[in-house]
């Protein structure tokens, strides 16, 4: 009886054991969940660019660039480039892959508007509103995504040299012109040498 329950409290401590080692790691501070990108103050009233980003959301950012470069609204170069620089952001500051990024959120919110006025009937005014929006772009990066290995830039240790000002005066002038022929000759410029009247 004793054996059985040593057998089963040892499959138990098993158990438990192989249930500890399948539990994920929880994702660390150093790990990148979101891109954020935003664009102010454009000139395109917010209703305008709602119609544009509505269609986007939740798409593969990929996806999204493909797909505004055909929709024909004015809207949709600021979004496009939005989404550009965002997916720039990922790649040079994260070194993530485009592949692996979605648009997690998008919004246009109103900016500041600038109000103008055109002349009515019997001396009226009546006020036209030209409204700007502000664009902020969230992208998401999909589960699984592996980071790229960072470009290390091998700076070449070049020594600079000092020189005096007597020894760039021994030295001489340089001639611009790689002839030696027309080393010795004046500098007439460049001008004086295209409209040279030949004579003779």
């Amino acid at each position: 009886m004793e054996k059985s329950v040593k057998q089963s409290d040892q499959a138990m401590a098993k158990t438990k054991a192989t249930t500890k080692s399948k539990i994920s790691v929880k994702p660390g501070k150093n790990d990148i969940t979101e891109v954020k990108a935003s664009a102010r103050f454009i000139h395109i009233a917010p209703k305008k660019v709602r119609l544009v980003i509505e269609n986007i959301k939740k798409m593969g950012a990929e996806q999204a660039v493909d797909y505004l470069r055909f929709v024909n609204r004015s809207a949709s170069l600021p979004v496009t480039k939005l989404l550009k620089s965002a997916i720039a952001n990922a790649e040079n500051n994260f070194q993530l892959d485009k592949k692996d990024l979605f648009i997690k959120n998008i919004t246009a919110d109103g900016g500041p508007v600038l109000k103008r006025y055109r002349p009515r009937a019997h001396g009226s005014s009546a006020a036209i509103l030209k409204r700007t929006s502000h664009i902020n772009l969230i992208l998401g990066v999909k589960a699984g995504a592996v980071r790229k290995e960072k470009k290390d830039d091998k700076k070449t240790d070049e020594k600079v040299k000092i020189v005096s000002p007597d020894e760039i005066k021994k030295a001489g002038p340089r001639s611009s012109s790689s002839d030696g022929d027309l080393q010795g000759k004046e500098n007439k410029g460049f001008l004086k040498g295209v409209f040279q009247r030949k004579t003779g």
